[in-house]
Formats: structure tokens, C-alpha cells, sequence
């Protein structure tokens, strides 16, 4: 079992540190917006998870990936419990790709490898679409 330690330091603020040690501070206040509050912090994970898995499968595939970018947006519910209803997920990738690649790479992860998009489909819609850049001259 994993577990993760998140310690209130006054306000809406807190430390937390998860289970490889490292810590984050996190600010529930939006009013003094400090740092990530809790939901944002989702979308920040949803982008490195499929980011991740992303560039891990592109790695495999000897793409010559040069730059990603994951924009990731959503809309919330208007009541409480105010959960992620509708997602989107955007890939800007630059290099010599190609395009069934990146799309194979996108799909494993929406569909298999992404445990945060799992997670958040339970609540959400998600769409994910992609631009591919011209590689750097």
C-alpha cells in the first residue's frame, strides 16, 4: 500500500508529500491562489500521465520526437460534489513523426496505459486531439 501525508499549514493551505518522498504545496484558496489547489492539481496529472505514456511509446516506436506539449482543459460540475465532467486533451508535438504513430501512441494511452484518465472517465468525457509541428530547421 502506498501512502501520502498531507499536512495542514494554516488557511486553506497545505504540504503534501507522497509516497516517493517529494512534497507539494497545495492552496484550496483560489481568492489567494498560492500555489495548485486539489483539482487543479488533476489536470497537471493528466497531462504528465499521458504525456508520459506519450513519449515512452513514441521512445519505442524510434520516432524522433523533439517537443511535447499536453494542454489539458476541462469543464467542472455547477454543484458539489464539483468533479471534472468534460475534458479535453491536447498533443502538441514537434519532430519527425509519423502521424499513425502518434496517433497508435495516443490511443494506447487513452484506452490501456493512462491511469489518471481512467480514473477521471469514471466522472468525465474526455476527447483528446493532436497537431503535429514541423521539426526545428
Amino acid at each position: 500500500m502506498q501512502t501520502a501525508l498531507v499536512q495542514w499549514i494554516g488557511q486553506q493551505k497545505f504540504v503534501a508529500t507522497g509516497p516517493s518522498g517529494h512534497t507539494v504545496l497545495i492552496d484550496a484558496d483560489r481568492s489567494s491562489n498560492n500555489a495548485p489547489g486539489p483539482m487543479e492539481l488533476l489536470l497537471l496529472a493528466l497531462g504528465a500521465c499521458t504525456g508520459t505514456d506519450v513519449v515512452s511509446i513514441l521512445e519505442k516506436k524510434r520516432q524522433k520526437l523533439e517537443s511535447l506539449e499536453v494542454v489539458c482543459s476541462g469543464e467542472r460540475a455547477l454543484e458539489p460534489p464539483t468533479v471534472w465532467t468534460k475534458l479535453e486533451v491536447v498533443y502538441r508535438l514537434r519532430g519527425n513523426l509519423d502521424q499513425n504513430a502518434v496517433e497508435r501512441a495516443i490511443q494506447l494511452s487513452e484506452e490501456k496505459y493512462c491511469s489518471v484518465s481512467a480514473t477521471l472517465k469514471k466522472t468525465a468525457t474526455l476527447t483528446w486531439r493532436y497537431e503535429l509541428l514541423p521539426p526545428s530547421p
